[in-house]
């Protein structure tokens, strides 16, 4: 069982308990976080993130067991889809649970959205395709589905996953159009057998 009360606790398995908490300026551990998990190639302005997450359509969360800052969260919703667009558990904490709780209050905090993420694509020539497979696996265990599709962004290609329902290329391209008032269309295209490695 797993649910948010008034006070933004998270309760999971085994006594688990995260505190759910808007990411600040004053972040900074948070902040620390983000920079190690993410390349500088695909990270976005620390600042921005959270000037953007004051908007109706962008949520920014840390999440803390007590006062030991544990991960984060920052999303990106319309009425139909929420896209992860970061998440992160710091590297020492990993392979704890704190991942899957967090995954879990995603999907129970939108219960009837689809849920996409994209993650690094198990490329056989890749340097790190050990630490891609097992990345693939965590959220192929938390209920996570390969869609079949890549996405191309910022000169990134990612692969694309989804929780919560059937994945739309025209429905995600709409969101993204949408989501930036028309200023960022990524590609988007069936994967080729080299990048489907589990």
């Amino acid at each position: 069982m797993l649910w948010a009360d008034r006070a933004s606790v998270i309760y999971g398995e085994n006594n688990m308990r995260l505190r759910m908490q808007k990411v600040k300026m004053s972040s900074a551990e948070i902040k620390r976080i983000y920079l190690e998990a993410f390349p500088q190639r695909e990270r976005m302005p620390f600042p921005m993130m959270v000037a953007m997450s004051k908007l109706w359509n962008t949520r920014f969360f840390g999440f803390y067991d007590g006062d030991i800052p544990c991960g984060l969260t920052y999303l990106a919703t319309n009425r139909k889809i929420v896209f992860v667009m970061f998440f992160a558990v710091d590297e020492p904490l990993r392979s704890k649970g704190y991942g899957s709780l967090i995954l879990r209050q995603l999907k129970n905090q939108y219960p009837d959205k689809k849920i996409i993420v994209s993650i690094e694509p198990c490329d056989d020539h890749a340097a790190d395709l050990d630490l891609r497979k097992r990345r693939k696996s965590f959220y192929l265990r938390n209920g996570y589905r390969e869609t079949g599709y890549m996405m191309k962004l910022n000169g990134v290609e990612q692969e694309i996953i989804i929780t919560n329902g059937a994945f739309s290329k025209g429905e995600f391209s709409s969101f993204f159009a949408c989501y930036s008032f028309g200023s960022v269309y990524p590609q988007i295209r069936k994967q080729t057998q080299g990048s489907v490695a589990t």
